[in-house]
């Protein structure tokens, strides 16, 4: 093909959304609100372990140095005998254990972490120097306690489980259970808050799309200025429903009433001029207004269609059935006779139609005055790329994206009285009902291209063949 189709690969649409990644409203909602509540929690609990730290430091401390101090009492006011008993029975049923302190004892301080300091800093404070707190005393781990009862020096060994802080483990699973009921309130006034948006989006691309019945807001909804908008929409629905209406009633009356007196006009110019110049040049205003009305009723027809197999080149065939034996037009078709594509046979021959009218009334070189017509079409993956081009002086490329919209002419090298300004725009509307993409392209001085993609048909159907348009 000379010029590269702009719906190669899955067209415009599809590759600019694939440039563009983005969040939905309610993944950004939910990231914002998650992350304020996991900042929050973590915040949460940093504080309260600060501000649980000091408390815990000198609980554990005071009753370590409870114990110590009742050990020592007890056993400072009992005799030989009865200390050797009472020993024995801390040892037995309170898990705490007396035992000489030898000077070649070797021991390690009790300071693996910073709560373990500010207890050894409370409780050599509360026992007073010369007390020596120990993690291990010869190779033997726990909470071990020096002190002395008169000139014996003694050492007192607890389960440092009794008095140990909040593990980390534990603090992990606190941290894990706020961060996931907080990523599920999240998502829950996610959900809310972005409910009624996502309903609206849905129901503005359904009235975009002409649905206006298809789906109703709720007018009933508690937050005033949710129901507010709902009322508001469904009403502007009703009222776009109304015009698109009305404009149909109106274009289709307009157009059904000027045929009788386009008809008695007709009639009149056989019987009454006898100028024969005169009379070719009225029947052709004549035939120049009917087409124009045959737009309007184009344009104001009902969105259904029928969705079948159709042989394409059959169809190109029989709409330029009727122009192909013009001087002032050449047209080549480079089409596969067995390519088919998914579509309504009537619409899909509207378009061919409209496209090679197009092209012969605005196409034609500025040097031979005759329009070469060019129809390809190629087999994409699970699609039928088209395009038909002209070589006339072509468009300015800020025009092209006008041409589409109804009513709208291109520039004096495009214009003419012939035209309603609805071609291009029947086209658009048509492929767009049955599923296809339509895009235009041009170069200045070397012509217009229409380019199609429409859904290719299953291999092995064989479509009905179109009678010819004569």
């Amino acid at each position: 093909m000379t010029l590269p189709s702009p719906l190669e690969g899955g067209g415009q649409a599809s590759r600019g959304a694939r440039l563009k990644v983005g969040f939905s409203l309610f993944w950004r909602t939910f990231f914002l609100l998650a992350l304020l509540l996991v900042g929050s929690t973590v915040a949460w609990l940093q504080t309260f372990r600060q501000l649980e730290y000091e408390p815990r430091a000198i609980q554990t401390a005071h009753q370590i140095a409870s114990l110590v101090n009742l050990t020592r009492a007890a056993l400072v006011y009992s005799d030989a005998i009865t200390r050797v008993s009472l020993i024995k029975t801390l040892a037995d049923q309170e898990g705490v254990r007396i035992l000489p302190r030898e000077p070649i004892d070797r021991f390690e301080p009790y300071t693996s972490g910073t709560l373990d300091e500010r207890v050894t800093e409370e409780l050599i404070d509360r026992l007073g120097e010369g007390t020596v707190v120990a993690s291990q005393v010869n190779n033997q781990s726990g909470l071990w306690i020096g002190f002395t009862i008169e000139t014996d020096n003694y050492w007192l060994l607890l389960d440092p489980t009794r008095f140990s802080r909040v593990g980390g483990r534990t603090w992990l699973v606190w941290l894990i259970t706020a961060m996931a009921l907080s990523l599920a309130g999240a998502a829950l006034i996610t959900r809310f808050i972005n409910r009624p948006l996502s309903q609206l989006s849905r129901a503005a691309r359904e009235v975009r799309d002409g649905e206006y019945e298809a789906h109703r807001l709720d007018e009933r909804a508690r937050t005033n200025e949710i129901r507010a908008v709902n009322i508001g929409f469904n009403r502007m629905a009703d009222q776009l429903a109304k015009i698109e209406q009305d404009r149909a009633v109106m274009l289709a009356g307009i157009s059904h009433d000027l045929r009788t007196p386009l008809a008695r006009l007709r009639l009149e110019t056989e019987m009454s001029v006898e100028d024969e110049d005169a009379r070719a040049h009225m029947a052709a205003d004549i035939s120049q207004l009917d087409s124009i009305i045959d737009k309007f009723l184009d344009y104001a027809r009902p969105d259904h269609v029928d969705f079948k197999p159709v042989l394409l080149r059959d169809v190109i065939d029989a709409c330029t059935y009727a122009v192909q034996d013009h001087e002032d037009v050449k047209i080549k078709v480079d089409v596969a006779p067995e390519l088919a594509v998914m579509a309504d046979e009537v619409e899909l021959t509207r378009v061919i139609s409209n496209l090679v009218e197009n092209a012969r009334r605005y196409g034609k070189s500025p040097a031979t005055g005759v329009a070469d017509i060019n129809i390809q079409a190629q087999a994409h993956n699970d699609a039928v790329l088209i395009k038909v081009r002209d070589h006339g002086a072509g468009v300015a490329p800020a025009l092209l994206s006008q041409l589409t919209k109804p009513f709208f002419r291109g520039d004096a090298a495009r214009t003419s009285a012939a035209g309603a300004g609805l071609g291009l725009s029947i086209v658009a509307k048509n492929i767009d009902r049955m599923g296809g993409t339509f895009a235009l392209t041009s170069t200045p001085g070397r012509g217009l291209a229409a380019h199609i993609r429409m859904p290719r048909a299953a291999a092995g159907v064989k479509p009905p063949v179109p009678k010819p348009v004569v």
